[in-house]
Protein backbone atom coordinates (compact mmCIF):
# COMPACT_ATOMS: atom_id res chain seq x y z
CA UNK A 1 0.00 0.00 0.00
CA UNK A 2 1.26 3.46 -0.96
CA UNK A 3 0.47 5.95 1.79
CA UNK A 4 0.77 9.74 1.78
CA UNK A 5 0.81 11.50 5.14
CA UNK A 6 0.33 15.20 5.79
CA UNK A 7 -1.01 17.48 8.54
CA UNK A 8 -1.60 21.12 9.41
CA UNK A 9 0.76 21.35 12.41
CA UNK A 10 3.91 21.22 10.28
CA UNK A 11 6.29 18.49 9.17
CA UNK A 12 8.21 18.42 12.47
CA UNK A 13 5.14 18.03 14.71
CA UNK A 14 4.96 15.12 17.14
CA UNK A 15 1.62 13.94 15.75
CA UNK A 16 2.77 13.43 12.18
CA UNK A 17 5.88 11.60 13.34
CA UNK A 18 3.77 9.21 15.43
CA UNK A 19 1.33 8.63 12.55
CA UNK A 20 4.10 8.04 10.00
CA UNK A 21 6.01 5.58 12.17
CA UNK A 22 2.79 3.66 12.86
CA UNK A 23 1.74 3.65 9.17
CA UNK A 24 5.01 2.02 8.10
CA UNK A 25 3.46 -1.33 9.10
CA UNK A 26 0.77 -0.79 6.46
CA UNK A 27 3.03 -0.07 3.52
CA UNK A 28 5.32 2.46 1.83
CA UNK A 29 4.99 5.85 3.54
CA UNK A 30 5.76 9.32 2.18
CA UNK A 31 5.36 12.46 4.30
CA UNK A 32 4.65 15.72 2.50
CA UNK A 33 3.58 18.33 5.01
CA UNK A 34 3.60 22.09 5.61
CA UNK A 35 6.83 23.85 6.50
CA UNK A 36 5.11 25.75 9.32
CA UNK A 37 1.81 25.42 11.17
CA UNK A 38 -1.25 25.89 8.97
CA UNK A 39 -4.05 25.36 11.49
CA UNK A 40 -7.40 26.82 10.46
CA UNK A 41 -6.45 27.03 6.77
CA UNK A 42 -9.25 24.65 5.77
CA UNK A 43 -9.11 23.73 2.05
CA UNK A 44 -7.11 26.80 1.04
CA UNK A 45 -4.48 26.68 -1.71
CA UNK A 46 -1.90 29.30 -2.66
CA UNK A 47 -1.49 30.01 -6.37
CA UNK A 48 -0.46 33.67 -6.09
CA UNK A 49 3.23 33.16 -5.26
CA UNK A 50 6.08 30.68 -5.77
CA UNK A 51 6.21 27.91 -3.14
CA UNK A 52 9.33 26.51 -1.49
CA UNK A 53 9.40 22.69 -1.52
CA UNK A 54 12.29 20.83 0.07
CA UNK A 55 13.16 17.26 1.05
CA UNK A 56 14.37 17.02 4.64
CA UNK A 57 15.75 14.38 7.00
CA UNK A 58 13.11 14.37 9.73
CA UNK A 59 11.43 10.98 10.32
CA UNK A 60 13.58 7.81 10.45
CA UNK A 61 13.02 5.58 7.43
CA UNK A 62 10.39 7.88 5.90
CA UNK A 63 10.91 10.18 2.93
CA UNK A 64 9.85 13.62 4.19
CA UNK A 65 9.21 16.77 2.16
CA UNK A 66 8.04 20.14 3.42
CA UNK A 67 5.90 22.51 1.38
CA UNK A 68 5.74 26.17 2.39
CA UNK A 69 1.99 26.28 1.91
CA UNK A 70 -1.27 24.75 3.10
CA UNK A 71 -2.17 21.10 3.79
CA UNK A 72 -4.28 21.01 0.62
CA UNK A 73 -1.30 22.23 -1.40
CA UNK A 74 0.82 19.47 0.16
CA UNK A 75 -1.62 16.90 -1.22
CA UNK A 76 -1.74 18.69 -4.55
CA UNK A 77 2.04 18.68 -4.83
CA UNK A 78 2.26 15.00 -3.87
CA UNK A 79 -0.28 13.92 -6.48
CA UNK A 80 -0.03 16.57 -9.18
CA UNK A 81 3.52 17.83 -8.71
CA UNK A 82 5.25 14.49 -8.23
CA UNK A 83 2.69 12.76 -10.47
CA UNK A 84 2.13 9.89 -8.05
CA UNK A 85 -0.99 8.09 -6.91
CA UNK A 86 -1.61 6.77 -3.42
CA UNK A 87 -3.83 4.06 -2.03
CA UNK A 88 -4.54 6.15 1.04
CA UNK A 89 -3.95 9.70 2.29
CA UNK A 90 -3.67 10.18 6.06
CA UNK A 91 -3.72 13.57 7.79
CA UNK A 92 -2.69 14.22 11.40
CA UNK A 93 -2.45 13.29 14.16
CA UNK A 94 -3.73 16.80 14.81
CA UNK A 95 -2.98 18.53 18.10
CA UNK A 96 -6.56 19.41 19.02
CA UNK A 97 -9.85 17.74 18.12
CA UNK A 98 -11.63 18.54 14.85
CA UNK A 99 -15.33 17.83 15.09
CA UNK A 100 -18.82 19.20 14.70
CA UNK A 101 -19.47 21.77 12.02
CA UNK A 102 -16.17 23.41 13.02
CA UNK A 103 -14.22 20.86 10.99
CA UNK A 104 -14.92 23.10 7.99
CA UNK A 105 -12.06 25.29 9.31
CA UNK A 106 -9.65 22.39 9.77
CA UNK A 107 -6.51 22.20 7.66
CA UNK A 108 -6.24 18.56 8.77
CA UNK A 109 -9.60 17.84 7.14
CA UNK A 110 -8.88 20.20 4.26
CA UNK A 111 -6.06 17.87 3.24
CA UNK A 112 -8.32 14.85 2.92
CA UNK A 113 -10.99 16.88 1.12
CA UNK A 114 -8.33 17.70 -1.49
CA UNK A 115 -7.35 14.04 -1.59
CA UNK A 116 -10.99 13.14 -2.23
CA UNK A 117 -11.30 15.82 -4.90
CA UNK A 118 -8.39 14.15 -6.66
CA UNK A 119 -9.96 10.69 -6.35
CA UNK A 120 -7.97 9.40 -3.38
CA UNK A 121 -9.23 7.88 -0.13
CA UNK A 122 -8.40 9.88 2.96
CA UNK A 123 -8.58 9.72 6.75
CA UNK A 124 -8.05 12.65 9.12
CA UNK A 125 -6.91 11.91 12.68
CA UNK A 126 -7.19 14.33 15.60
CA UNK A 127 -6.93 14.18 19.37
CA UNK A 128 -6.87 16.53 22.32
CA UNK A 129 -3.93 18.90 22.72
CA UNK A 130 -2.08 16.79 25.30
CA UNK A 131 -3.04 13.24 24.23
CA UNK A 132 -1.05 12.55 21.06
CA UNK A 133 1.03 9.68 22.57
CA UNK A 134 -2.12 8.00 23.88
CA UNK A 135 -3.91 8.48 20.55
CA UNK A 136 -1.00 6.90 18.68
CA UNK A 137 -1.27 3.81 20.87
CA UNK A 138 -4.90 3.39 19.80
CA UNK A 139 -4.29 3.50 16.04
CA UNK A 140 -4.13 -0.29 15.80
CA UNK A 141 -7.67 -0.75 17.12
CA UNK A 142 -8.93 2.06 14.89
CA UNK A 143 -7.42 0.44 11.80
CA UNK A 144 -8.75 -2.98 12.83
CA UNK A 145 -12.26 -1.47 13.05
CA UNK A 146 -11.89 0.16 9.63
CA UNK A 147 -10.76 -3.06 7.98
CA UNK A 148 -13.20 -5.33 9.79
CA UNK A 149 -16.17 -3.21 8.70
CA UNK A 150 -14.88 -2.41 5.21
CA UNK A 151 -15.26 1.33 5.75
CA UNK A 152 -12.90 2.34 2.96
CA UNK A 153 -15.06 0.47 0.45
CA UNK A 154 -18.16 2.28 1.70
CA UNK A 155 -16.94 5.89 1.58
CA UNK A 156 -13.99 7.91 0.34
CA UNK A 157 -13.29 10.11 3.38
CA UNK A 158 -13.42 9.80 7.17
CA UNK A 159 -12.73 12.14 10.08
CA UNK A 160 -11.54 10.44 13.27
CA UNK A 161 -11.18 11.87 16.78
CA UNK A 162 -9.36 9.85 19.43
CA UNK A 163 -9.77 10.69 23.13
CA UNK A 164 -7.49 9.39 25.87
CA UNK A 165 -8.09 5.76 26.95
CA UNK A 166 -11.15 5.38 24.74
CA UNK A 167 -14.14 3.33 25.89
CA UNK A 168 -14.79 2.08 22.37
CA UNK A 169 -15.48 3.20 18.81
CA UNK A 170 -18.62 4.81 17.37
CA UNK A 171 -19.50 5.80 13.80
CA UNK A 172 -20.96 9.28 14.12
CA UNK A 173 -22.30 12.32 12.32
CA UNK A 174 -21.08 15.88 12.75
CA UNK A 175 -22.33 17.62 15.86
CA UNK A 176 -23.03 21.30 16.44
CA UNK A 177 -20.21 23.90 16.76
CA UNK A 178 -17.52 22.91 19.27
CA UNK A 179 -15.85 26.31 19.65
CA UNK A 180 -17.10 29.87 19.90
CA UNK A 181 -14.75 32.77 19.21
CA UNK A 182 -14.46 36.40 20.17
CA UNK A 183 -12.29 39.22 18.85
CA UNK A 184 -10.22 40.76 21.62
CA UNK A 185 -8.51 44.12 21.22
CA UNK A 186 -4.95 43.69 22.42
CA UNK A 187 -3.85 47.25 21.70
CA UNK A 188 -4.54 49.96 19.17
CA UNK A 189 -5.94 48.52 15.96
CA UNK A 190 -4.75 44.97 16.75
CA UNK A 191 -7.22 42.21 17.55
CA UNK A 192 -6.77 38.57 18.52
CA UNK A 193 -9.29 35.74 18.10
CA UNK A 194 -9.81 33.72 21.26
CA UNK A 195 -11.98 30.64 21.40
CA UNK A 196 -13.70 28.68 24.11
CA UNK A 197 -15.44 25.31 24.04
CA UNK A 198 -19.22 25.15 23.96
CA UNK A 199 -21.48 22.18 24.62
CA UNK A 200 -23.39 20.41 21.87
CA UNK A 201 -26.99 21.57 21.58
CA UNK A 202 -28.09 17.91 21.74
CA UNK A 203 -25.99 16.70 24.71
CA UNK A 204 -27.60 13.24 24.90
CA UNK A 205 -27.26 12.35 21.22
CA UNK A 206 -24.38 9.88 21.08
CA UNK A 207 -24.58 9.77 17.28
CA UNK A 208 -22.84 13.16 17.22
CA UNK A 209 -19.05 13.28 17.14
CA UNK A 210 -18.93 16.14 19.64
CA UNK A 211 -20.99 14.28 22.22
CA UNK A 212 -19.43 10.84 21.75
CA UNK A 213 -15.82 12.08 21.74
CA UNK A 214 -16.39 14.12 24.89
CA UNK A 215 -17.94 10.99 26.45
CA UNK A 216 -14.69 9.11 25.79
CA UNK A 217 -15.32 7.29 22.52
CA UNK A 218 -13.26 7.23 19.35
CA UNK A 219 -15.51 8.74 16.69
CA UNK A 220 -15.38 7.93 13.00
CA UNK A 221 -17.39 10.30 10.81
CA UNK A 222 -17.92 9.64 7.08
CA UNK A 223 -17.51 12.81 5.02
CA UNK A 224 -18.38 13.97 1.50
CA UNK A 225 -16.64 16.43 -0.79
CA UNK A 226 -19.89 17.70 -2.30
CA UNK A 227 -21.93 20.52 -0.76
CA UNK A 228 -25.00 20.09 -2.94
CA UNK A 229 -28.25 19.73 -1.00
CA UNK A 230 -29.63 16.77 -2.91
CA UNK A 231 -33.06 16.96 -1.28
CA UNK A 232 -33.60 20.46 -2.67
CA UNK A 233 -31.96 19.60 -5.98
CA UNK A 234 -34.17 16.53 -6.52
CA UNK A 235 -37.27 18.54 -5.62
CA UNK A 236 -36.65 21.25 -8.21
CA UNK A 237 -34.44 19.62 -10.87
CA UNK A 238 -37.29 19.08 -13.34
CA UNK A 239 -38.58 22.65 -13.24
Amino acid sequence: MRILITNDDGYSAAGIRALALWAKKLGDVTVIAPKVEQSGKSHAIDFTRPIEIKEVDEIPGVRTVYVDSTPADCVRYAILGEEKNYDLVLSGINRGVNMGVDLVYSGTCGAIFEAGRLGHRGIAFSTYVDTIPDAAEQLDQVWEFIEKNGLLSENLLYNINIPKSAKGIKVTQQGTPYFSDEFVNIGGDIFEQRGHKIDDLCPDDMTRDTVATEAGYITITPLLTTRTNLDVFNKFKNI
